[in-house]
Parts: structure tokens; sequence; C-alpha cells
């Protein structure tokens, strides 16, 4: 008899169809991380967190928690006392997310890798940066004509930032049930950067055009740099409160680099801080993909609408670069304006090589970082906005 009982609790006879087709979506996204390296720093613990997730018996993470968390009339609701009574390990990760903690650490790690001064030295990219977020409204009205909830839709426009941290802070306020299928899509698609923008540019672009040389950025001094986090900050807040954590959280940790009297705490912030709360953070969000909430219409949809909410943004950057041309003197070179998705710093990099394939000499990746730190600020301010509209 206890033989039997042995037999009968093993995993392999209580999973489901759905719970295999999920372990094998695991194992795909592990070979993207680890043999393809798209984006492996967060896509390896997502998807090590979506196959825990999935595991019959193991009990690790409880949808039915978190139902009752977001319903108001159980007596569950909103209460992390009640998940942390039948919580399992990645139920107790996931309150970091849900509480919005893990996006704002890891902004404040992102701060303090990010060098603002090219941004500084042209603040016309802070526009290139403003018009990659296009692409987050357009689809966010796509997505609400399909007959996604505002909410809903909110968190699908946000993939077009091309922003993981800001899509997952965004996503576990609005429409956490559809918070695994949304990072997915936002990570693979940073991912494809280098596969994606390159044919837009192209399209959007003429020969000449991407042949524009630009003169050479002016230095910024050490006093520029310290002021930029602390006005940005103020201003964006004062403005738009709900998007006050994760450009707090950005700023804070670039004036810790740029002032110089906290070497320590940049190093940490830049270093075991945010390789921490990489790992909490993807196997928490992974743990989010269980099949009933992965397996279903809305998944291929949003999966779709997430490619085209990042080709807008990419195309909104380059036509507005154009559009800027028509009145400056000194030209601006188009490319570098699909660098205004928050893809940090490869969505430069391919400015850089698309410019250097019609001209060698030209090097566009310290203009072209100007727009991609923006689009940092700039998804930041467009989560804050959805925010506050539909939250």
């Amino acid at each position: 008899m206890n033989i039997l009982e042995f037999f009968q609790g093993m995993g392999f006879m209580q999973m489901t169809w759905q719970q295999g087709v999920m372990l094998l979506v695991s194992f795909f996204l592990l070979y993207l991380a680890i043999h393809k390296k798209y984006e492996p720093l967060l896509l390896l613990p997502i998807a090590f967190g979506m196959l825990l997730t999935n595991l019959p018996g193991a009990g690790m993470f409880h949808d039915e928690l978190w139902t009752a968390f977001l319903d108001p009339s159980s007596p569950a609701y909103h209460s992390y006392g009640a998940i942390l009574k039948g919580a399992g390990l990645l139920d107790v990760l996931y309150i970091g997310v849900k509480a919005g903690v893990y996006p704002c650490l890891i902004f404040i790690g992102v701060g303090a890798m990010t060098d603002f001064g090219p941004l500084i030295a042209n603040p016309k990219s802070l526009l290139l940066g403003a018009a990659a977020q296009i692409g987050i409204f357009v689809t966010f009205l796509c997505a609400y004509a399909m007959g996604f909830t505002p909410a809903e839709a909110g968190s699908i426009g946000i993939i077009g930032g091309a922003d993981g941290p800001t899509s997952i802070f965004l996503t576990s306020k609005l429409a956490p049930h559809l918070l695994g299928p949304i990072a997915i899509a936002a990570y693979s698609y940073m991912a494809l950067v280098p596969v994606i923008q390159p044919p837009i540019m192209r399209a959007l672009t003429t020969k000449k055009e991407r042949a524009i040389k630009m003169g050479q950025l002016r230095p910024v001094s050490k006093t520029e740099k310290i002021v930029f986090p602390i006005v940005i900050t103020a201003i964006v807040a004062l403005i738009l409160p709900d998007a006050a954590p994760l450009i707090g959280c950005l700023m804070l940790g670039n004036l810790m680099k740029e002032c110089g009297v906290v070497d320590r705490l940049t190093k940490t912030a830049q270093n075991e801080l945010m390789n921490i709360v990489v790992i909490f953070l993807g196997l928490s969000v992974g743990a989010t993909a269980t099949a009933n909430s992965f397996l279903t219409a809305k998944t291929l949809m949003i999966l779709s609408m997430g490619i085209v909410a990042f080709g807008l943004g990419s195309a909104g950057g380059v036509l507005l670069a154009k559009f800027m041309n028509l009145f400056l003197k000194e030209k601006i070179n188009p490319l570098i304006g699909s660098a205004g998705v928050s893809a940090v710093p490869m969505a430069a990099r391919v400015s850089q090589t698309v410019g250097q394939e019609e001209n060698p000499s030209n090097f566009l990746l310290m203009h072209a970082m100007g727009p991609n730190v923006a689009g940092v600020i700039g998804s930041a301010v467009a989560a804050g906005v959805l925010l506050t509209m539909l939250g």
C-alpha cells in the first residue's frame, strides 16, 4: 500500500498535458538563454521559475492565493499575511514583485551604470527618446480595441518601451495575471533588437540619411551630471507622482555614481544588489507563467502585439529625427532615433552598426546613447501616465 501511495504521489502521475507543454516551453527558453545568449541574466531565471511553478505537486507557487489576494470580495483581499500562511517559496519571492520592490531596486543598479552625459550634451535627444514611446500608446489603443480591458491594454502597450523592469512594475500593478507572458515578451524582444530594428531603420531612411556624420558632443561637467538626476527626479515626481518610484530609484543610482563620494554604495548597486534582485525577480516572474494563465489565446495576442509595439517605438524615433532635420542646420542621423527605446546599450550599438554599413568612418554610438538613456526615462514616465490613468 505504501509503495502504491508513493507512486501515486509522484509528479508524473499528477501531471496534466498543459503542465507538460509549459515544461517544454521552459526548456525552450532555457535553450535560448544558454545557447543563444538571449538576455540570459533574466531569461534564464524566468525560464527556471516557469519550470519550478509547473512541476506538479511541488507547491512552490499557488495561483489560488493570489486570486484571493486580488478579489475584493475575499477576506484575503490585499492581505500579505494570508499569502504567507499558505505560501510556497515562489509565493514569498513574488511579494517583492507585487509590492513593486524588485523593479525599483533594479533601477537603482541601472542608474548606477548609466551615463547621462550624451543626453545632457545634446538635449534634443530627449525628444527622440519621447517619440520612441509612441509604440506604447498606439498599442494600448489597439489592444483595447481588440477586447482587452484598459488595464490589460496598458500592460501590453508598455512592452513597446523595451524596458523589462518597467514592464514588470506596471503589469504587477494593473494586470498581474498577464505578468508571465508580458515579461517573456518584453525580454525576448529586447534580446532580438539586432534582428528587429535594422530592417525598420533601413526602410524608413535613405542611404544619404544613414551616412550623415554628426559632430563630436561637447564635454559635460561633473556639476551638470550631479544636478541632472536631482532636477529630473523633482520635476517628474511633481508632475507625475506615480512615476516617482521608478524615476527616483533610477536617479538615486545615477547620483551615487556621479557624485563620487559613495563608491562602495555605487559598486554594491552595480554588482551585488543588482545580481541578487535579478535572481529573485526572474524566478518570481517565471512562477506566474502557470499552465492556466499562460496557455491561452491572450498569450499569443500579447506576443503579437508586443512586437508591433516595439517596431512602432523604433519607427517613431527615426521619423521624428527625420522631421527635426527639416528645421536643423546641423543634421541628425535618423538612425539614432531608433535607440529611443530603452534597451540600453544594445539599441545604441545597432544604430552604430547600421550607420557604419553606409559610412565606415561614421561613429554614432555616443550620439545614440542620448536617445537610448532618454528612452529609459521615457518608458518610466509612460508607465507613470498609464498607472495614473488606469490604476
